[in-house]
């Protein structure tokens, strides 16, 4: 597997081009972890602060912006089993943004919120594109496709089956070759919804 055109990575100098959020990350945060933990365990790619990490004081200043830049920094004495869905994932993001990446990673970003946090999300990678960051988006819901994105890759077992424009690649024929089902398309203020 390829990442940034590259087979090969030191994990470190990896995090500085690329932020994960991924459901699997909030599975691993299951502790009494604060918001503020959780963001600096991005620093030392654990998921929580252990004995042996020593977050340095630029680390906490990183940490501190990053939840402040989403809006999130009440949550920083929280502990994340505390937090909705919605606010665990925003401190995820955090977690992700705390190394100043390139370009971010959404695995499956709305599992387990609810319509409100869903809108919340989409809004804030609306807001991270439109601050020069790099969104890749892997969902399987074609409604998390927020405007600013421009590509779109329809894979299917594991195959690229279309790749290009958005305005290209989704449509209902496509779609429904991709999930072997009848499926209609519309578009709205940006975004594509399927029925």
């Amino acid at each position: 597997m390829r990442i940034l055109g590259r087979e090969r990575w030191d994990v470190f100098e990896l995090r500085s081009h690329l932020g994960i959020v991924s459901p699997d990350l909030l599975a691993s945060c299951t502790t009494d972890s604060t918001g503020r933990d959780v963001v600096l365990s991005g620093f030392f790619s654990s998921t929580r602060i252990f004995p042996h990490h020593h977050p340095e004081k630029e680390h906490l200043e990183r940490a501190e912006a990053a939840l402040a830049r989403l809006g999130i920094g009440h949550l920083a004495q929280r502990p994340l089993l505390q937090m909705s869905s919605g606010e665990a994932k925003r401190t995820l993001i955090a977690r992700a943004l705390v190394h100043k990446p390139h370009t971010l990673l959404f695995d499956e970003p709305s599992t387990a919120l609810d319509i409100g946090a869903q809108f919340q999300l989409r809004e804030t990678m609306r807001e991270l594109a439109r601050s020069g960051l790099a969104i890749l988006l892997v969902t399987h819901h074609v409604s998390e496709i927020i405007p600013e994105m421009e590509r779109v890759i329809l894979l299917q077992y594991g195959r690229i089956v279309a790749d290009g424009p958005k305005d290209q690649v989704l449509c209902e024929e496509k779609l429904r070759g991709l999930f072997g089902v009848e499926v209609w398309l519309q578009k709205a203020n940006g975004f594509f919804h399927v029925y």
